[in-house]
Formats: C-alpha cells, sequence, structure tokens
C-alpha cells in the first residue's frame, strides 16, 4: 500500500472544504492523513510552519515528503493524480471552469477579510460596507448564471462556488444571501445533495 499523503486540515475551512471534496469525488479519501492543524492569522503555528512556512491549510505533504500549497494547486494535483475531469483541459469549458473558481475563490477572500475586519474591537466602517457591497455584486452575477450553472459540468468552478456559499451560510448567516439571490439558492441546494458536499458541512470543532 502507499505511504498515505498528510493533509494540514480543519473541519471549518472553506479551503480545506474544496480539497476534501475533490478527495471524495475522485476516490482519493483513503490515501490522506487529515492532520488537525489550526492556523489563525495571528499566531503562526511552529507544527504547519515545518511544512508550509507561511502557516496556511490546506497543506499537502506527498508520500514523497514535497510540499504543495494553495487549495487549487492541490485540487489540481489530486484530480491528475486520479486521472479526473474537475479541471476541463481546453477550450471554454476550462476557461468558465476557471473563471468561476476564481470569482468563489476571491470572494471566499473577500468574506474572510470581512468576518476578521468585524471582529476587530473598533471595525471601519467603510471596510465593512465595502466588503458587503462586492459580496452581493458577486451574489447578483452569480443567480444571473444560475441557469448556466445547472447546465454546467460538475467542475473546480461549481465546487468552488459551493464552498463559498457554504462558508456564507456558515459564517455570514444574518446576510440572508438566498433572497437576494434566489435562482443560485436553488442551484445551490442541489450542489448540497452530492455526497461529497454533504459530508464536508463546515463544523466547529
Amino acid at each position: 500500500m502507499a505511504t498515505a499523503m498528510k493533509l494540514h486540515w480543519s473541519p471549518k475551512s472553506p479551503y480545506v472544504r474544496k480539497v476534501m471534496i475533490c478527495a471524495h469525488e475522485l476516490g482519493l479519501l483513503p490515501r490522506l492523513e487529515l492532520v488537525r492543524s489550526v492556523a489563525a492569522m495571528r499566531t503562526p503555528n511552529p507544527a504547519l510552519m515545518a511544512d508550509n512556512p507561511l502557516s496556511k491549510i490546506p497543506t499537502l505533504v506527498r508520500e514523497d515528503g514535497s510540499v504543495l500549497f494553495d487549495s487549487v494547486v492541490i485540487c489540481e494535483y489530486l484530480n491528475a493524480l486520479a486521472g479526473g475531469s474537475l479541471f476541463p483541459p481546453q477550450g471554454e469549458a476550462r476557461w468558465q471552469a476557471l473563471r468561476w473558481h476564481a470569482l468563489g475563490d476571491g470572494l471566499l477572500d473577500a468574506l474572510i477579510l470581512w468576518r476578521n475586519e468585524r471582529e476587530r474591537e473598533v471595525p471601519l466602517q467603510a471596510l465593512l460596507d465595502a466588503f458587503e457591497l462586492k459580496t452581493r455584486a458577486a451574489l447578483q452575477m452569480l443567480d444571473h448564471e444560475a441557469a448556466v450553472l445547472r447546465e454546467a459540468p460538475f467542475s473546480i468552478g461549481p465546487l468552488t462556488l459551493g464552498c463559498t456559499l457554504g462558508y456564507l451560510d456558515y459564517r455570514f448567516d444574518a446576510l440572508g444571501w438566498r433572497g437576494s439571490a434566489p435562482a443560485l439558492a436553488g442551484w445551490f441546494e442541489t450542489l448540497r445533495a452530492r455526497p461529497s458536499f454533504a459530508a464536508t458541512e463546515p463544523a466547529e470543532g
């Protein structure tokens, strides 16, 4: 049996969730050793830094000891390892998948900065307003694309958008995003029914 790959992991991270969904979809879960790793912005984790000097998750240590950083790099590696189809190889399908991935990841970045700002002792209202404006604009764009998402093959694009919307539910429930993006919400419910999404719902712990 091959030596397991080590994945620095958290049940709350939407970036880790992307990797875990890929592993579920590609049948690679048995080859992953999950290592619970805390990656708080203000307190670098020495154990995690031994593999990733940026102290960020997900971080994947491959069987040969080499290390891959960043969720999209790890997802693409797992897809190549399994000979999967989560990254379309060429044509418009590839650009659409990568575009949705970039939008989902960019929105995730903004949401995490928004959450950090609102937890400061004295948040800067201008930043809070800017994050909310960008979030609502992204949701509106995706709501207009919901019919296209319904017809698109499952790939890294819809996968990432699903993780982003799941993070909205987890950390920004008061935003009530479904009311402003009903078509997108309908698509998201079909995505949530996939076993890989149901098995990776964010949780405390």
